[in-house]
């Protein structure tokens, strides 16, 4: 796809669905299984507009080797085999990695890269701007900025994002802000350039479709992406009765997610609210997969899996709750 093309089709709003690697009980990428997560989606994407992210954040790309990130992002662009847009997840602490790994993408045919804000030592802006105009200008696909100040402890401000903007191969950002003004100040700096969608899932793209938000991305699509896609166009449409009714329905996942933030707490983080999270909540949506018939497989450490009688739990509200069903 070609970089026009791509931010086109993120302008017009998609479900960008954050795919998780599923890894065996001995701790091996499950490729197998990442194919049937693949195919599944690419058949979802028959119902609307979808593009599949691997090795982003949900994808655990952090505890991958290099050589696991280019086989995951390879599996899936064969799967895709061009049916669905390849946003493939390409960030580093360094720019030289987050370089390799992006032209790897290309070559092997993704049609964009979303590259998370470097970590670990953090840059100035002019080393913030450089990274990213490094990355973009070594490619000829799309670049997707994944501004994340949870994961990466820095943030690139509406002044700064409006600079970015303005180099050719970036085509949007996923904005993750958790301060719903600073999301709409992004969007007035540089919506009318580049889309800037909900980084957060579905409920904080029901609290900012009205301030501009063109989609979003989910992690629950790796298992409900129906759903997402009912809740994008309620909100495309502008139907926020319909966006809120929906929304009302993850009530039941939300309080179990909680009850095990509360279970498996407390967060080692030393960020301070809201910037800090539980991760348990990537344990719950691999368990879900593992229920509901796809291959979420197992979380690899530090994280930790849920324990049997969550699971047990978790299976009534998918099924008795929530009315989701089997999909294999």
């Amino acid at each position: 796809m070609r970089v026009e093309s791509l931010r086109e089709f993120l302008m017009r709003g998609a479900v960008l669905v954050v795919q998780m690697t599923p890894f065996t009980k001995d701790d091996e990428v499950d490729v197998e299984g990442l194919r049937d997560n693949t195919r599944y989606l690419v058949e979802v994407s028959k119902k609307g507009p979808i593009a599949l992210v691997p090795c982003g954040s949900n994808g655990e790309f952090y505890a991958m080797s290099e050589e696991e990130i280019k086989k995951v992002i390879k599996v899936v662009v064969d799967e895709a085999n061009g049916k669905v847009p390849v946003i493939a997840g390409t960030g580093a602490a360094g720019t030289k990695l987050a370089v390799n790994l992006s032209k790897y993408a290309q070559d092997v045919g993704a049609d964009g890269v979303q590259v998370v804000l470097p970590y670990y030592h953090i840059p100035t802006e002019e080393g913030m701007y450089l990274h990213f105009k490094k990355i973009a200008e070594s490619l000829d696909i799309g670049v997707m900025i994944y501004n994340n100040p949870s994961v990466s402890k820095c943030y690139v401000r509406p002044q700064l994002m409006k600079r970015l903007a303005e180099v050719n191969n970036i085509v949007g950002v996923k904005e993750n802000t958790p301060l719903i003004e600073v999301f709409h100040q992004q969007v007035k700096a540089v919506g009318n350039r580049i889309p800037v969608v909900q980084g957060r899932g579905e409920r904080w793209y029901a609290f900012t479709v009205p301030l501009g938000a063109k989609g979003f991305v989910s992690g629950l699509a790796n298992f409900m992406p129906e759903f997402s896609l009912e809740l994008l166009k309620a909100g495309s449409e502008g139907n926020y009765n319909k966006v809120f009714e929906l929304i009302r329905k993850l009530e039941p996942l939300d309080e179990f997610i909680s009850k095990m933030t509360e279970k498996y707490g407390p967060s080692t983080s030393v960020i301070q609210p809201p910037y800090t999270t539980s991760y348990i909540y990537m344990s719950v949506r691999k368990a879900a997969m593992n229920l509901l018939g796809l291959k979420g497989g197992y979380m690899r450490l530090p994280l930790v899996d849920l324990k049997d009688e969550d699971l047990r739990e978790l299976s009534k509200v998918l099924f008795d709750v929530m009315g989701l069903s089997k999909i294999r």
